[in-house]
């Protein structure tokens, strides 16, 4: 899979050296000597791109136009989201991942402007605070959809509601589905009349609604 990453700070970096672990084919563009400097020291000339991430001919020297993924996680948003768009609309990025710096702008970074993933640092830190999810027992293993579904697992817990109860007597919201039920290293196909133990270790695809009402079941 080819990547190519806007902005070469600590996020940037940090994102190519991860793609760059699972044998992705990156490219980093950045303009600032300081950061340019940090990066020569952590890839190799062929990786980083001198420039303007928003600069369409910056972009095309950096192989946009054969990229599978782009990812605008430079710290101004205008950058970000003027590169969404171009990448989305001048050269059909299927996927294209932009950070945003300000909340303010967040209402920006729509799919009308080329995004397809927006990450709010600040909105994400809001939810760790507020979100009724336990967070230890849900784990996230791939969000689908552009975001709107996520495939989790998590664990039935001791004196939970569904601890004992069979799923069909369960009241599972209609954007949850049962994909597998591992129970004493033996899987189980979910079927109505399977009975959920303490301990279960569960799979299944979900909205973000549907995990809060499934954690007061199973947590």
């Amino acid at each position: 899979m080819k990547v190519l990453i806007i902005g070469g700070g600590q996020v940037g970096s940090y994102v190519a050296n991860i793609l760059a672990k699972h044998e992705c084919e990156i490219r980093v563009i950045e303009y600032r000597e300081e950061i340019l400097k940090k990066l020569r020291q952590e890839f190799t000339s062929d990786i980083i791109i001198e420039g303007d991430g928003s600069d369409p001919l910056v972009l095309e020297q950096a192989g946009i136009a054969t990229a599978d993924v782009v990812v605008a996680v430079t710290g101004a948003d205008e950058v970000n989201l003027v590169t969404s768009t171009i990448a989305k609309y001048e050269y059909g990025i299927d996927r294209v991942i932009a950070r945003v710096n300000h909340p303010k702008n967040e209402w920006l970074f729509t799919l009308e402007m080329g995004v397809d993933v927006k990450v709010n640092q600040a909105e994400l830190l809001a939810r760790l605070v507020v979100d009724e999810i336990d967070l230890k027992n849900i784990l996230t293993l791939m969000k689908l959809n552009r975001g709107e579904y996520s495939i989790i697992q998590m664990n039935v817990a001791g004196g939970a509601k569904a601890d004992g109860a069979m799923i069909k007597d369960l009241d599972i919201p209609e954007k949850f589905t049962f994909i597998a039920i591992t129970r004493n290293k033996q899987v189980l196909i979910p079927k109505g009349d399977i009975q959920l133990l303490a301990g279960d270790h569960i799979l299944a695809l979900s909205d973000d609604d549907s995990q809060k009402v499934i954690q007061k079941l199973l947590g």
